[in-house]
């Protein structure tokens, strides 16, 4: 690891093979702890590489333990973390609103690294238990639209580095990979990015597998949609930037996306977003993102329509009942 570092630290890039093994020692516990926060925060100094992404990617989708649920053809809506503003958990929320509109999720999610709440976080908070049972997996998605995959079940390496990542408290290649990593490898994927530049590196390699994606980058710094400035969606179309107006809804405030100082904060705002009473500016940023997601596996519906299936499912209540039967199931 030594001669590793003191290439990362001239600037030289890794190839594809070369990060593939390391990344599997450093999930064996090869490098010392110190030696592997190195390592990881070196990327935050310069951009990481297309070919260091997927050879850390083959390493971990190597090593994972493979989900069966591809006859389902999930989505999954997912971001990168990493962009500081502590939001609550709205692509957790969005995922629930696509299930209570009748669309199959296979959502991968973590503890908050970055943040108070990842997914993992907020979904705990319910009482569910994690698991990488098969069974219940596939019992989950078809009653109640929805499987949750905790990352550290799947991914030998995410486990063991988690400590890490926790006590870093910045972002680190770790929420780049995970978007990429998801075991079901869904065909569909929505991604908030936190920056433009890896909205390219992200589109690229989606639009190299065939993938049928959006990726979402709010022009003010979130990596996801937030209502609070303009933002941007890639997806096999092309590119465009949209507005809160083209989605028929205001603008937010950045304060009303906070997100809390504790999981149970944020768990108290994500109920009320399911529940359908939370303030405006919640609610319509949840939709709007499950609305992009619907608009990814039905391209020919338009945005108003898009908007309105999603509103419709928190209004409805459609979205609270797919989540009590999702934290019935596993609980």
């Amino acid at each position: 690891m030594k001669e590793i570092l003191y290439r990362l630290f001239e600037h030289q890039n890794l190839g594809r093979e070369e990060s593939r093994m390391i990344l599997k020692n450093i999930a064996e516990g090869k490098y010392a702890d110190a030696q592997v926060s190195a390592f990881v925060t070196v990327f935050m100094m310069r951009s990481i590489s297309l070919d260091e992404v997927m050879g850390f990617r083959d390493a971990l989708l190597e090593m994972c333990t493979p989900v069966h649920l591809s006859e389902y053809n999930p989505i999954d809506i997912v971001g990168t973390g990493g962009d500081n503003k502590n939001t609550f958990n709205i692509s957790t929320a969005a995922c629930f609103a696509l299930a209570g509109a009748g669309y199959k999720v296979c959502k991968q999610g973590n503890y908050g690294a970055t943040s108070v709440s990842g997914s993992s976080n907020v979904i705990e908070q319910h009482g569910v238990k994690f698991t990488s049972d098969q069974d219940l997996l596939r019992r989950s998605i078809e009653e109640s639209n929805i499987a949750y995959l905790h990352a550290q079940f799947f991914h030998p390496a995410l486990k063991t580095v988690a400590p890490i990542r926790k006590q870093l408290k910045v972002p680190t290649f770790f929420n780049v990979l995970g978007p990429l990593v998801n075991p079901m490898r869904p065909k569909r994927q929505v991604l908030g990015v936190y920056n433009l530049k890896m909205s390219r590196l992200y589109s690229y390699i989606y639009q190299q597998e065939g993938l049928d994606f959006a990726v979402v980058h709010s022009l003010d710094g979130y990596d996801e949609i937030s209502l609070t400035s303009d933002f941007k969606v890639v997806n096999k179309q092309g590119e465009r930037i949209y507005s809160a107006a083209s989605f028929g809804l205001p603008e937010s405030k950045q304060e009303d996306l906070f997100g809390g100082n504790t999981p149970e904060e944020a768990s108290v705002i994500f109920d009320s977003v399911l529940n359908n009473t939370a303030l405006a500016a919640q609610k319509n940023t949840v939709i709007a993102n499950a609305a992009i997601a619907i608009l990814t596996i039905n391209p020919l519906l338009s945005i108003e329509e898009a908007v309105d299936q999603a509103r419709v499912s928190i209004e409805s209540g459609a979205a609270l009942k797919a989540f009590k039967k999702f934290v019935a199931i596993n609980s």
